[in-house]
């Protein structure tokens, strides 16, 4: 990789790091907060307070990756950052649990992912995208792990309405870093592209239905996943960050090797299909273990770590492979699609995991995940195989 390659990666992946630990230190402690507020008591309530975020996303990606397209990927980075500040500040003041609410689908609705992964696309050549995406990849699921410790720390000295505060600041700091250290983004090409050409691409939507699948069974085993640690594993919900930290860094490492092996010899394909398969596989086992009256807490740390592993590649791999497929004109757009089905993903895994647990058992959250990832292996199993080098002509495969 080139240095503005690098400086393309590292500053966008810290982007999409800062505002994901904005997030991520919510999740920890939000429901024990929701109780000091006005109708806090509302378990429906807190959970669309925690939900409502994923929704209002899901509207946004379109309309901001295709806007990113016609106005320029830096201009629509910074008002969605915008938004999510506002948003932050909203929730800092409320009182009342509606109007966190409000907050946090203000929050949502400043949708930059598709913006940010275009603008990755933009700065990078081919055969390095992959490895600017594992950047972000690797960002995200070291601020969850980061997230985990803090939280509780921060909710003790600052309270909630610090740390809403807080999330504003990181929010303006990334638009800091948008706009004094992010490369400048390359003109976008002059040829428009018809957004019924981008949902009529075949490739495209192999990969939508993966993101999709890949977050509902993400949301869906965490669900699952923290009681499933405090029975078996014996370890109190302050404590699975020494689990979750340790697990995503080595996880982290272990994917790079086979990103960096497809991507040197045109493999990419082939990586990719193995890790939907280790995905089915881990989804079985989780199924199997948990149906078990005995179940061994090493057990299911070594499932998460090879769960964590088929998740980084695929969620470094698939925005990489949107963005070589889609037209150049249309690389926004393609990838508002892909981060619209990836955030009903999360919200869909969310709404199926918990109403399975409640209704059919915890095993049964695993035979979705297996079910879904079945009919994402036999989807993928068509896709083409990309050239190692050079661009691909776009009348191949749109």
């Amino acid at each position: 990789m080139s240095r503005t390659e690098i400086r393309a990666g590292v500053s966008l992946a810290s982007v999409f790091a800062l505002r994901m630990l904005g997030l991520f230190l919510i999740l920890p402690v939000f429901s024990v907060h929701a109780k000091s507020l006005h109708g806090g008591n509302n378990a429906a309530l807190v959970g669309l307070a925690l939900g409502i975020y994923g929704l209002t996303q899901s509207f946004g990606q379109i309309p901001f990756g295709a806007a990113s397209d016609k106005y320029g990927r830096k201009r629509i980075i910074i008002i969605g950052l915008v938004l999510f500040a506002l948003g932050s500040f909203i929730a800092a003041a409320a009182t009342d649990i509606v109007w966190v609410i409000v907050g946090r689908a203000v929050q949502g609705a400043g949708a930059i992912s598709a913006a940010v992964t275009a603008l990755i696309a933009d700065a990078t050549r081919e055969e390095h995208r992959t490895k600017a995406m594992a950047m972000v990849g690797g960002s995200i699921g070291l601020t969850f792990a980061v997230s985990l410790v803090a939280a509780p720390l921060l909710y003790n000295v600052i309270g909630m309405s610090g740390i809403f505060v807080l999330i504003g600041i990181l929010s303006l700091v990334a638009i800091l870093i948008v706009v004094f250290v992010v490369p400048a983004a390359p003109a976008l090409p002059p040829r428009r592209v018809s957004f019924r050409e981008v949902l009529k691409n075949a490739e495209l939507m192999r990969l939508n239905y993966g993101v999709f699948a890949l977050h509902v069974t993400q949301v869906a085993m965490f669900v699952v996943m923290p009681s499933a640690l405090v029975q078996y594993a014996g370890l109190p919900l302050s404590m699975h960050w020494k689990i979750y930290l340790p697990v995503v860094l080595a996880s982290f490492i272990l994917m790079l090797p086979p990103i960096f092996i497809g991507e040197k010899r045109g493999k990419m394909k082939q990586i990719f299909v193995a890790a939907i398969g280790l995905l089915l596989l881990v989804q079985i086992a989780m199924w199997a273990v948990l149906s078990q009256p005995v179940v061994h807490g090493t057990m299911l740390v070594l499932l998460l770590l090879a769960f964590f592993i088929a998740f980084n590649i695929l969620e470094a791999s698939q925005p990489s492979l949107v963005s070589r497929i889609a037209p150049p004109a249309a690389r926004g757009a393609a990838l508002g699609v892909y981060n619209t089905l990836q955030a009903l993903g999360l919200f869909c895994g969310g709404a199926l995991g918990g109403w399975l647990t409640q209704h059919a058992g915890a095993p049964s959250v695993f035979i979705l995940g297996a079910v879904l990832t079945v009919v994402w292996i036999i989807i993928a199993a068509n896709m083409k195989n990309l050239p190692r080098r050079g661009a691909i002509p776009q009348a191949a495969v749109v």
